[in-house]
């Protein structure tokens, strides 16, 4: 059997309480995206920032959340390189933007993942993202700047849709990734942290349900 033809229902949406936890060793799975103005996370500006916290439904299979996001203020020095801006399309001037400070978003976007670790009864959260050590090493760059002592995460294990991808498409670019899986993808959105965030979130369940149910398929 193909493994296309094994994930052909919706997942329900009727959430397994703590079921997470014993998945991941006790982690909660949530898928970051950041926008930047570099690549350097020690020096270059965080711009925006979006987590997509992942459960389990009654049915053992993995679901997405709400989606939590923020536009991030440059700290003060912060490099913007102006290819990167061109890249986003971000402004950072832009006062629509309603930006926050580093330590404001961060601990608006961190505290529903705290409320959900709590009630899932995870130890720690795990960051899921493509290319994923980009988006931790900003992460927990920022935390360090901002003297966040409880960053959610652990500080170097992630999980990393663009390896997955490779395995399970032979795509590592998400976009590309996404088509292969028939997951829609709007290049125009594209670039936005709250929306690569929930396309990395889709493309991380439909990898690890898809697997599920084939491991399961195979050996049961």
């Amino acid at each position: 059997m193909k493994m296309d033809e094994l994930l052909d229902e919706t997942p329900s949406d009727e959430i397994s309480e703590g079921a997470i936890a014993d998945r991941f060793r006790g982690y909660l799975p949530v898928v970051i995206d950041v926008e930047t103005g570099g690549f350097n996370s020690a020096t270059d500006a965080l711009l925006e920032i979006a987590a997509v916290p992942i459960l389990m439904n009654v049915e053992g299979l993995l679901i997405t959340e709400a989606t939590y996001s923020r536009n991030v203020t440059p700290f003060e020095g912060a490099n913007l390189e102006p290819s990167a801006l061109q890249f986003t399309g971000i402004d950072p001037d832009d006062p629509d933007r309603d930006a926050l400070d580093e330590e404001s978003a961060l601990k608006e976007v961190f505290a529903p993942i705290r409320k959900l670790m709590k009630q899932h009864g995870c130890k720690r959260a795990i960051l899921v993202a493509h290319n994923a050590h980009f988006d931790l090493g900003f992460v927990n760059a920022a935390c360090e700047r901002a003297d966040i002592k409880r960053n959610p995460f652990h500080p170097f294990s992630c999980f990393d849709t663009a390896t997955l991808g490779g395995l399970a498409y032979g795509q590592t670019v998400l976009a590309r990734a996404c088509e292969s899986a028939g997951i829609s993808f709007d290049a125009k959105s594209a670039h936005s942290a709250a929306y690569d965030a929930e396309k990395t979130a889709e493309l991380f369940c439909g990898i690890v349900n898809r697997w599920q149910k084939f491991n399961h398929q195979v050996f049961s």
